[in-house]
Parts: C-alpha cells; sequence; structure tokens
C-alpha cells in the first residue's frame, strides 16, 4: 500500500519518493488566473466601448392651440399619481391625472426614444392656465433629457415626428442643444406679458366709458386668489396692468388686449374676486365683469 512522505523541503512533497511541485504552482492554476485576467480585461474594455448616459439639454419656443391642454402632467390631486393610491381612486378613475394629455408628455414621447433616454424633464419660463393659449412667438422652455445613450439625436427629426403627431394642438420653435445654465435663467427670469381677454359684462356699460378704457395703466393690489388659495400663502402682491387696445362691446362681451408685470393674476383683475384685487376692471366699469377667455400673445423676453 502506497504511502504519502512529507520531506523537509516545504515546496516539494514524494509519494514513494517521487517529487511533484505544490498545487500552487500548477500550470493549470497559472493559466486559470491568466484566463480570469484577460476576462476581467475584455469587460473592462467592454465597459468602456459602451454608450455613456449623459443629459441633453433642448431648448424651443411652445405654441399651445388647444384649451384644456397643460403644459406638464397634470397629476390627480388626490392620490397624487401615486400608483398604489390612484387605485379606486374617484376623482381620476385610477388614471393617476386629470388630462390625458400635457406639452410636456408630447414632447417626451418622441424625445425619449429618439434620445435613449430614461425620461425627461420640462422646464418653463412660467406657465398659462389649463384653459389659456399660448400665441405669439410662443412660450420659451427647455427639455431636459436624463440619462440619455444617444445624445447625438437628429434634432430635425424630433421637430418632424412631434410637427407630424401634433399639428393644430402644439407647434414649437426647431430645438437647439443649450447648457445648463439656461435652465435658471429661464425659470429665475421675470417678464412682462400681452394677453387678449374677452371680458363678459353683467350689465349695460357706456360707449364713452369703453373707449376711454384705451391708454389706461392701473398700480393694483392683488390678494392670493381664492382659486389657488388652497395651495399658495395668503400674500397681497403689488402689479401694474396698462390697457394697450379695446375692441367692441359685442352682445355683452368686450376684447382687451393688456400689458402686465409678470405674476399678475389676469383673472382675477377683471372680475376683483371679491375684492382680493383692487383695483378692478368691474370696479372701473361699474358692472359685474369675468374673464370669458384668456390668450398670451407674447412674453417680452429679451432675446
Amino acid at each position: 500500500m502506497g504511502f504519502l512522505m512529507l520531506t523537509g523541503d516545504s515546496d516539494r512533497s514524494s509519494v514513494f519518493g517521487h517529487s511533484f511541485a505544490p498545487r500552487s504552482c500548477c500550470p493549470s492554476t497559472v493559466g486559470g488566473a491568466l484566463y480570469s485576467a484577460a476576462v476581467s480585461d475584455t469587460e473592462t474594455k467592454s465597459q468602456d466601448a459602451r454608450p455613456q448616459k449623459v443629459k441633453v439639454y433642448l431648448e424651443s419656443r411652445y405654441r399651445k392651440l388647444e384649451r384644456g391642454l397643460p403644459q406638464t402632467i397634470f397629476y390627480c390631486p388626490e392620490c397624487k399619481g401615486n400608483r398604489r393610491r390612484s387605485r379606486g381612486c374617484e376623482r381620476c378613475e385610477g388614471f393617476g391625472k386629470l388630462t390625458k394629455d400635457s406639452v410636456q408628455e408630447m414632447i417626451g414621447r418622441k424625445a425619449i426614444p429618439l434620445f435613449r433616454a430614461r425620461r425627461g424633464k420640462f422646464h418653463g419660463a412660467g406657465r398659462e392656465d389649463i384653459d389659456v393659449l399660448m400665441l405669439g412667438r410662443g412660450r420659451p422652455f427647455v427639455y431636459e433629457v436624463v440619462d440619455s445613450r444617444g445624445p447625438d439625436a437628429d434634432l430635425t427629426r424630433l421637430d418632424e415626428m412631434i410637427r407630424e403627431e401634433y399639428a393644430g394642438r402644439i407647434e414649437l420653435e426647431p430645438f437647439r442643444r443649450v447648457e445648463r445654465e439656461r435652465v435658471p435663467y429661464w425659470k429665475e427670469s421675470k417678464f412682462d406679458k400681452l394677453y387678449r381677454v374677452q371680458v363678459e359684462l353683467s350689465g349695460e356699460v357706456s360707449p364713452e366709458v369703453v373707449r376711454a378704457l384705451a391708454g389706461q395703466s392701473f398700480d393694483i393690489a392683488q390678494r392670493t386668489p381664492t382659486r389657488v388659495a388652497h395651495r399658495r400663502a395668503d400674500l397681497e402682491r403689488h402689479r401694474h396692468v396698462s390697457i394697450q387696445t379695446v375692441g367692441e362691446c359685442v352682445d355683452g362681451t368686450l376684447s382687451l388686449d393688456i400689458r402686465c408685470l409678470h405674476g399678475t393674476y389676469v383673472k382675477e383683475w377683471i372680475s376683483s374676486d371679491d375684492g382680493r384685487t383692487t383695483p378692478s376692471l368691474a370696479s372701473v366699469l361699474g358692472v359685474p365683469s369675468k374673464c370669458a377667455a384668456l390668450d398670451v400673445l407674447d412674453i417680452l423676453t429679451d432675446d
């Protein structure tokens, strides 16, 4: 029966006097180490060759031609769009939001796949109410493409896809790539705006009083409107409104073009919001008044 003899040399073993190299020096072990190193090097090169995720900032202006279309996703105020809470939510019927579309989503449906990205963020230079049209040169914004694996996507193609899909609903100026600094520029800058308002009058107003409105300016004080008081602090803001042109009063509806400071609550300037805005158009005309329709004609930007 064979037996194992250990010699005094700690680096060698013998069986029946035959010497063997220790297992740590076995060629198969050395080869395995070389193989592992080769695999590791290959994986590193593969990872280096993989497209890097980057952010892309796209600037444009949008014109909104449809009332009832929000600028950004209109999440349900009850369930906040939470997937679990939206189940059984009566307000949104489990949809998680109150409108199917928004300007943000229309752009994202085309931009995110084209740029091979995960998601997108919308940064607008202010926003208009959901029932207000955005006309003229449009509202400036930056669309941020997050974690893009295709940052060199064709912007002309993106313009075409959005135009073809949403013709008659939104219009965009051609996209251009910009730096991140354009996001705070648009979000923090304050610009005057031009509006066209259709005012519904509940009473007779003489033509002379109507004509006299043209060219008038008003320094107004506005408390936070009742319609947004549930989500904004009750503050008093001081704004300026000037009436540029006055149209004919037809069937109790008066058309005005006005210029306002940033942050003016135009609807409340018309109605007075139960006295929370003074002076108001209603107080000047002497009859109850309310906004029947409102359009943004221009945002008076520096560029």
